[in-house]
């Protein structure tokens, strides 16, 4: 069997390519970055129709994304999220009909209120990142409309040893690593009462293999259903280094969160037979102790 992951470069690719391979399916990995893997944006629709014309894959992941929600990133979530969704299943539709896609979508799409979130929820173009996956989900729907199997995951925050810098919750990991080392640096952060999901991205990657092969469930919430606040973070990432993050840590009151809690109601997908297997306390402890 055969599978292309577009977004292989992220660390979700990396994690799902690990699970695919372990049910011993060949991977195509596409990315924009350079590396061991195929180089090709799949918001080009000429390149992206001609690699599923070739290789008819028995699966397709469309994991590529900028993962913010930045206004002044509009354009590039919108050819890489919306358009790439539909260049993929424009292909599929044409060339491999077979084919069973999974779209990544996210919970951020949803009205938030503050109450855990199913794949039932209302919709929120809250921003032109979430535009840009309520259009892929909706482009999910029609081509399912004409006999494609599209699978639409919602994804909650979930991280890794391979998460960057520009997240918050590696930018502490990192931060407490460097001052464990000598460094003197004050870290800023914003409102560290904010609260949010800390699973591992194995365990979602997990996920989206459970989700592929069902033939029932074709949107599905992908998350622990647990959240911590960023404090607790602080607490879980300092404290094995002996060092007091309150005496490291420099509040920037300005800062406004796009939510106060944003956390999933994973039912369904337990439904499914998943389970997030990696705790917060496991999760920060494998990111302190990764080395590269």
């Amino acid at each position: 069997m055969k599978a292309i992951i577009f977004g292989i470069s992220g660390q979700d690719g990396f994690y799902l390519k690990k699970v695919l391979q372990e049910n011993n399916i060949e991977c195509i990995g596409v990315s924009r970055t350079s590396g061991p893997w195929l180089s090709g944006d799949v918001g080009q629709t000429t390149f992206v129709n001609e690699l599923i014309k070739n290789e008819k894959p028995d699966y397709i992941f469309h994991l590529a994304a900028n993962s913010t929600t930045r206004h002044d990133a509009l354009f590039e979530n919108h050819q890489t999220i919306a358009t790439g969704s539909l260049n993929i299943l424009e292909a599929v539709l044409q060339h491999s009909k077979s084919t069973k896609v999974f779209l990544a979508g996210s919970g951020l799409q949803f009205v938030n209120k503050g109450l855990p979130i199913s794949e039932n929820d209302s919709l929120d173009a809250s921003s032109t990142y979430c535009i840009s996956r309520i259009q892929s989900l909706y482009a999910a729907r029609y081509y399912r409309s004409l006999g494609l199997q599209v699978y639409f995951g919602y994804f909650f925050n979930h991280d890794s040893p391979l998460r960057s810098e520009r997240h918050v919750n590696q930018k502490i990991v990192q931060a407490a690593k460097r001052m464990a080392a000598g460094s003197k640096e004050i870290l800023e952060l914003g409102n560290i009462e904010v609260q949010k999901e800390f699973t591992f991205a194995g365990d979602v990657a997990k996920a989206i293999f459970t989700l592929v092969q069902n033939d029932q469930v074709f949107e599905c919430v992908i998350g622990s259903g647990k959240a911590y606040s960023i404090a607790h973070w602080l607490d879980l990432c300092f404290e094995p280094l002996k060092i007091k993050w309150q005496d490291r840590v420099q509040i920037n009151s300005n800062f406004k969160a796009e939510y106060n809690i944003l956390v999933s109601n994973p039912t369904l997908i337990h439904k499914l037979g998943w389970q997030a297997e990696v705790d917060v306390i496991a999760l920060a402890n494998m990111m302190l102790n990764f080395k590269q």
